[in-house]
């Protein structure tokens, strides 16, 4: 009896912590289907029916007594199947008897929570005051948003020409690039030297490059060109990186960086080629959905601009 005591003792505090920061963060926890389990299966008395100890202490019954669609009920206050449904699903853990009561106890101790957090008044202090209201003004507005924003929709020719216009901009060889950017000379200078050394490309992108290729170690995608290069027509880079990049051979490095235009502050960048092959064109059928995916995006963000730009017409707005 002591041993399961004990038992019983570090399975309450287990569960509570891990429910305490679960419901403070807004997350379901793998941890909590373990302390759950725990709760669970002292002995057959829960298969019968009679009570069991409860991870917070309580006489926990079955299911009996409750309405339908009720799970629990927790001094007088309901707890959905729904509720129940809604949070599993979050969890995305699999679905099974263990998880659905680890998460309704979970559930119940957020309940719990906020009955003796409004009975302190925490419901009338400014910061929750505030954070109700920001979290209305959030829901009214995307609501707002996605009943009033309505894009055209993305015909299957529009995919194809897209299609089309992509791969006629593509060259014979692609390309594998790594870059590193700086804002500097000195900087620059100073990669340089590292690399003649023997340093790691990606080791030194990841310390010095202002690219947001750099968490890669300054990895770019497969890139190829449509010869002879010209501004507009370098796929988003600048022209003195496409024209170096076609030149340089598979694990070649510029020697000296390519600047990228003629302020002082343009950005300095080294480049290096992991490879080269022949371009390699994927099917209409293999591109068509991210294609369509990406023409949905542009027409939703051509809409939203265009909604935004009435409503600033027809406000008075002072700055």
């Amino acid at each position: 009896m002591k041993k399961e005591t004990s038992r019983v003792g570090t399975t309450i505090n287990t569960f509570c912590v891990t429910a305490f920061v679960a419901v403070s963060l807004g997350v379901a926890i793998p941890g909590i289907a373990h302390a759950g389990s725990m709760a669970g299966d002292s002995g057959d008395a829960g298969a019968t029916g009679t009570a069991v100890v409860h991870p917070f202490g309580m006489q926990a019954a079955g299911t009996g007594g409750l309405p339908q669609g009720v799970v629990a009920r927790v001094n007088g206050v309901d707890i959905s199947v729904a509720q129940l449904d809604s949070v599993v699903l979050a969890s995305r853990q699999p679905d099974t008897p263990q998880l659905r009561q680890a998460l309704k106890d979970q559930l119940i101790a957020r309940e719990l929570f906020r009955q003796n957090a409004e009975k302190a008044h925490y419901d009338t202090k400014p910061e929750v005051q505030q954070a109700i209201n920001a979290a209305k003004v959030n829901a009214e507005t995307q609501q707002y948003l996605k009943d009033s924003i309505h894009p055209e929709p993305v015909t299957d020719a529009q995919v194809k020409a897209r299609y089309d216009q992509i791969v006629a901009s593509l060259g014979k060889e692609e390309y594998k690039p790594r870059v590193i950017a700086v804002t500097d000379d000195a900087t620059a200078t100073a990669v340089l030297q590292k690399l003649r050394s023997g340093a790691s490309f990606d080791a030194l992108a990841r310390q010095y490059s202002v690219a947001p290729s750099k968490a890669s170690g300054g990895e770019l995608p497969w890139v190829s060109f449509k010869t002879p290069l010209s501004e507009g027509n370098t796929q988003g880079l600048p022209l003195g990186v496409a024209q170096t990049i076609t030149q340089l051979p598979a694990g070649g490095v510029t020697p000296q960086p390519v600047v990228t235009g003629p302020a002082s502050n343009a950005p300095r960048v080294i480049l290096k080629l992991d490879a080269r092959r022949p371009t390699q064109v994927p099917s209409f059928d293999q591109a068509k959905d991210t294609i369509r995916q990406q023409l949905q995006a542009l027409a939703l963000e051509k809409a939203a601009a265009q909604f935004t730009s009435t409503l600033m017409k027809n406000a008075t707005i002072q700055q």
